[in-house]
């Protein structure tokens, strides 16, 4: 990873972090396991990824009129969703994961009843904060489109109910392509696209931003899937192996691991060739596109 890089990871991760201490902090007395329930999902140690794409996509088309603050709320919110599938998805209902990001899953840490309500607080909190933004009214209006369209039955939900729907399935290369863009790839699609809104994106530029938002969204999951049988749990903050475990479909068991990292990399490529479209320097979403694909946990 280039210093450039770690650089604005570590500058995005911290402006996210220092909205979301704010926007979870407990208001009033009497729901205090909810509210350290909340920062503990959306807190604790993770990539920021989602919203880097934020900024990153923000940056690339703003250039040296790009504001980071104008894009915290939204970056915030999305990080509020993500943390909520997270929790949802790891309890003893749908994954039942012990461990998330080296550290006990939610339900472990606190109970079930209190993961399943932060997951439900946190994912009406995204959209009070891009509610409450300060962008101008029809994009805040398409913001919220984007991530509503991204979370719910249209987008992530979808995905994981056809997930829990094909343990033990036998699912076609393409069925499990629909899948993981809804499951995986439905938030990464909207972070881009909403940093391009927010960069001030025309509709050429937003089609462009979004081809390279869908090759990287599926090429995180076909990482993961490689990740699942090639790390180990120390590394991955995860338990390793545990979808061979449940018999789930992934582009391993479908592809074999050779033909997993060959599909990786033409994902990769098909980024790149549509970051190819877009003006100006397109750096940032280069670089994380490649730590995407390269990526050890």
């Amino acid at each position: 990873m280039s210093t450039q890089l770690q650089d604005f990871l570590r500058q995005a991760a911290g402006r996210v972090e220092s909205a979301l201490n704010e926007a979870l902090e407990q208001p009033t007395t009497g729901a205090e396991r909810l509210f350290a329930a909340m920062r503990y999902a959306a807190l604790g140690p993770g990539k920021r990824l989602r919203p880097a794409l934020i900024y990153a996509g923000a940056q690339t088309l703003r250039g040296p009129r790009f504001d980071p603050a104008a894009c915290d709320a939204a970056a915030a919110a999305l990080e509020c969703v993500h943390a909520y599938s997270l929790v949802h998805d790891d309890l003893p209902a749908m994954d039942d994961d012990d461990l998330r990001r080296g550290r006990p899953t939610c339900h472990i840490q606190f109970d079930e009843a209190s993961a399943i309500l932060a997951g439900d607080a946190l994912q009406t909190r995204a959209f009070e904060l891009l509610l409450a933004s300060g962008a101008e009214p029809e994009l805040k209006l398409r913001l919220l489109g984007e991530l509503a369209e991204a979370s719910g039955a249209r987008g992530m939900v979808a995905g994981q109910a056809i997930d829990l729907d094909s343990v033990g399935a036998a699912l076609s290369l393409p069925q499990l392509e629909q899948m993981h863009r809804l499951k995986t790839g439905a938030l990464i699609r909207a972070s881009a696209r909403m940093g391009a809104l927010l960069g001030g994106a025309d509709e050429a530029q937003l089609a462009a931003v979004t081809h390279y938002a869908q090759a990287i969204g599926l090429a995180f999951q076909v990482q993961d899937d490689i990740l699942d049988v090639t790390a180990d749990t120390a590394t991955l903050g995860k338990t390793q192996g545990a979808d061979a475990t449940r018999n789930k479909p992934t582009y391993v068991s479908l592809l074999g691991l050779d033909g997993a990292r060959e599909k990786l990399a033409g994902l990769h490529r098909r980024a790149l060739e549509a970051l190819g479209q877009l003006d100006g320097d397109t750096g940032l979403l280069e670089q994380l596109a490649d730590y995407i694909v390269r990526r050890n946990h």
